[in-house]
């Protein structure tokens, strides 16, 4: 029997993590515009507030560092307490880190998994227990294409991804009946800070002699165009309303998504032939 589509108005309590910015404050503005309460949850407390403060009095901006799992749980004890339940959970928050594989150290591979798998883990520890004590609540897991894709020179942020596409997705059975909803969303390329460094700002840069460029070797020929945030949080809004499963977005990245299903060694081919091309670019 399909379930009722969801429309996250009155009466919704929505926790965002990464909030301050990017998609994730996207996110929080138009659940916001749908007339729900939203928690905008990041490692930098003011500039959440801040983003919180100019879209309204249905957002409040919260810290958190979501590698904490104590700090997690205590964040939504706290948005249970104010609100009576936390029925939307979006583990949105992450971090980019590529480049060569030689050139990284374990600090970049730590960095990658501490937040883009740890803190979705630490998340649904904090909230999934309780949605599933009372059959009712959602859980959203922030992913990419580069979950469902093969994509060189970002194999740190490949290896998270794919691993919460397969958390998500086995969470999702595991929840089947429960009353808990779980979604995992995978963008292409969004034009966010994400694009600019291919490593956090405070990581070293990779070891290598190769300077890649996200924002060009991501978005490069055959690719879709980098898509807003504000666009996308439409589309994946929409798609949570609706209880997909997977949330490829924007549409046009759903042929990338076929084609590698349909013809993975060739898929394979295409993407090997990319990351030559762009580190023979990087050292010109």
């Amino acid at each position: 029997m399909r379930r009722a589509r969801l429309a996250y108005g009155l009466g919704t309590t929505v926790l965002v993590t990464g909030g301050a910015g990017g998609i994730g404050s996207a996110l929080g503005a138009e659940l916001a515009r749908r007339g729900a309460t939203v928690v905008l949850a990041d490692l930098d407390g003011a500039a959440a507030e801040a983003t919180a403060a100019r879209i309204g009095s249905a957002a409040r901006g919260a810290a958190l560092d979501v590698r904490d799992a104590t700090a997690f749980a205590a964040l939504v004890d706290e948005v249970e307490a104010d609100h009576g339940a936390l029925d939307v959970l979006i583990n949105n928050a992450g971090v980019g880190v590529g480049g060569p594989v030689e050139g990284l150290g374990p600090e970049h591979w730590r960095r990658a998994l501490e937040v883009n798998v740890g803190g979705v883990a630490n998340g649904v520890a904090a909230a999934y227990p309780r949605m599933r004590a009372r059959r009712a609540g959602q859980i959203v897991n922030m992913a990419s294409m580069a979950g469902l894709v093969p994509l060189p020179l970002l194999v740190p942020y490949a290896t998270t991804k794919h691993a919460v596409v397969g958390l998500s997705l086995s969470l999702r059975a595991e929840a089947a009946g429960s009353g808990v909803r779980v979604s995992v969303v995978c963008p292409t390329a969004v034009r966010t800070p994400m694009l600019d460094r291919i490593v956090p700002e405070d990581l070293a840069d990779p070891d290598a002699p190769e300077a890649v460029e996200p924002a060009r070797y991501l978005t490069s020929e055959g690719l879709p165009e980098a898509t807003t945030p504000e666009a996308l949080a439409t589309q994946v809004v929409d798609a949570m309303a609706r209880d997909r499963a997977v949330i490829v977005v924007p549409r046009s990245a759903r042929r990338l998504w076929l084609a590698n299903r349909l013809a993975p060694g060739a898929f394979l081919r295409v993407v090997a032939r990319n990351a030559r091309r762009e580190r023979e670019r990087a050292t010109r």
